[in-house]
């Protein structure tokens, strides 16, 4: 029996196409295509614009890919017709990010300059006030960059300085002076 996630439907919006052709699931929207090499035993149906997720055997081993599968279709039915952003703040004296060309150029307290170049598909832009958008139609990618970006410097828990994902919360440590006077 397959599990919750496995059995909702995925609303396949106007504009994109689904198609699953020699094993390979296609998904094309006006912002792009995205492939996916499915699992063996599993297929999608499509009827009326609602695809689902369905399993050839009744093999218990077949449940986890079925949830997968789902998850996975549903974002690229995202990414293909609307797109992801992942958002990043930059918080300390003098840390500075700027794009050049298509990398991203962070100042972050290093003695030199840390390039990223993100990969095909992928924008990144900065804005005001330190802020970083990764941007594109795959969600793993985007992710992928974003975690990147922040492993540059990540948030310090005794000053809060680094780079940090939009409305991230950084558990704040007291220091040892502050311990030595009885702070908790």
């Amino acid at each position: 029996m397959a599990n919750n996630v496995g059995k909702k439907p995925v609303a396949v919006v106007d504009g994109v196409e689904v198609v699953l052709a020699n094993g390979v699931l296609k998904v094309t929207g006006s912002k792009g295509n995205l492939e996916l090499k499915m699992p063996h035993g599993i297929t999608v149906e499509v009827v009326d614009k609602v695809a689902t997720v369905k399993r050839l055997s009744d093999s218990s081993d077949m449940d986890k890919y079925v949830g997968l599968v789902r998850a996975l279709l549903s974002n690229m039915v995202t990414g293909v017709s609307v797109g992801f952003t992942k958002n990043l703040e930059l918080s300390g004296v003098g840390y500075r990010a700027k794009i050049e060309g298509r990398d991203l150029v962070l100042n972050v307290g290093y003695a030199n300059a840390v390039r990223i170049t993100p990969p095909e598909g992928i924008t990144i832009a900065t804005g005001e006030a330190g802020l970083i958008s990764v941007s594109g139609i795959d969600r793993a990618i985007i992710g992928d960059v974003a975690s990147k970006i922040r492993e540059v410097r990540v948030p310090d828990p005794y000053k809060a300085k680094g780079i940090k994902y939009a409305g991230e919360k950084v558990r704040r440590k007291v220091g040892k002076a502050a311990k030595a006077v009885g702070a908790k």
